[in-house]
C-alpha cells in the first residue's frame, strides 16, 4: 500500500489536504481537523532499523492515535502495527504502509484516530441518539394540559440533549409516574427566563410519540424494579427500563 492511497481516502472522506509542518523534512505530512487544528495522522518515510526491523529500506508509515489502551495493546501484536515511532508510546500507534496492514483496516484506524482527536463539539455531534428521563413539575407546568392541546412542544433544553434524542417525562407529585415518550426535534432555540425557583437559557422542541398510563411506570415501579430513586433533572435510562417502555 502507498501513502498516496491514505492521502486521498482522507480528502475523500473528510476534505482534508496534507500540511507539511517541518521545513527540514518535507515529507512528514499531517492531517489536522478543521475545527480544532489537531493532528490525527502523520505520514512518514522512516528507515526499518529504526523501526525494529533489521532492514535499512525506507518504509511509509503512519502514526494514528488510538485512546482505548486495551483496543491499542491488541492493534500492536499484529504484524505491521508498532507503538508509536517519535510519539507518545501509550496514546499513539505506527502503522506500516508497505502493505503489510490490508488497506481496509488501515482506512479504519485512521476513521478511530479522527475520532479520538477530534473536539468536544464534534464528538458530541457525532454521537448516536441518546434516551433520557427528564422531570416536569405540575406546580409548574401543565404539561398534561399541552399534550391536549398539541402533540409538539417547546421544553426547557437540559444539558447534552440534542436532536434526534429520545425524551421520556416524568411527572412529579402528585402523579409520580413517566406518562410521555418523546422525540427531540429540535434544539438550541434562544430563551432567556428566570424566577425564583426557574432559569432557562435555551429551548428544545419535544414531539409526542406515546402516552403511557400513569399506573404503569410509577415512581415505586423505577425505584423497585429498575433502581431509579431520584428524577431531579436529565438522566439516562437503564436499558432494562427502555425494553419495558417500548414494549
Amino acid at each position: 500500500m502507498q501513502d498516496q492511497e491514505v492521502i486521498d481516502y482522507i480528502r475523500s472522506q473528510y476534505g482534508i489536504e496534507p500540511d507539511h509542518p517541518f521545513e527540514k523534512y518535507p515529507e512528514i505530512a499531517s492531517f489536522r481537523h478543521k475545527d480544532n487544528r489537531k493532528w490525527f495522522g502523520l505520514i512518514m518515510l522512516v528507515s526499518g532499523v529504526k523501526l525494529g526491523l533489521g532492514t535499512a529500506a525506507v518504509i511509509p508509515v503512519i502514526n494514528l492515535k488510538i485512546d482505548d489502551p486495551v483496543f491499542r495493546d491488541i492493534l500492536i501484536q499484529q504484524p505491521g502495527i508498532i507503538r508509536a515511532y517519535h510519539m507518545n508510546k501509550n496514546q499513539w500507534i505506527t502503522v506500516f504502509l508497505d502493505g503489510t496492514v490490508k488497506k481496509e483496516r488501515v482506512f479504519d484506524l485512521i476513521d478511530a484516530s479522527y475520532r479520538a482527536t477530534a473536539s468536544k463539539k464534534k464528538k458530541q455531534a457525532d454521537r448516536p441518539a441518546k434516551e433520557w428521563i427528564i422531570p416536569s413539575n405540575p406546580k409548574y407546568y401543565d404539561v398534561i394540559k399541552a399534550f391536549e392541546e398539541s402533540d409538539e412542544i417547546d421544553w426547557k433544553q437540559g444539558a447534552g440533549i440534542r436532536t434526534g434524542d429520545t425524551i421520556y417525562l416524568y411527572v412529579g407529585a402528585p402523579i409520580s409516574a413517566i406518562l410521555y415518550k418523546c422525540r427531540v426535534t429540535e434544539t438550541d432555540i434562544p430563551y432567556n427566563y428566570q424566577d425564583r425557583n426557574l432559569t432557562i437559557k435555551a429551548l428544545m422542541k419535544i414531539k409526542l410519540l406515546r402516552k403511557y398510563d400513569k399506573k404503569e411506570f410509577t415512581f415505586k415501579v423505577l425505584n423497585d424494579e429498575y433502581g431509579i430513586f431520584a428524577v431531579r433533572g436529565p438522566r439516562g435510562v437503564p436499558f432494562s427500563l427502555i425494553e419495558a417502555l417500548n414494549q
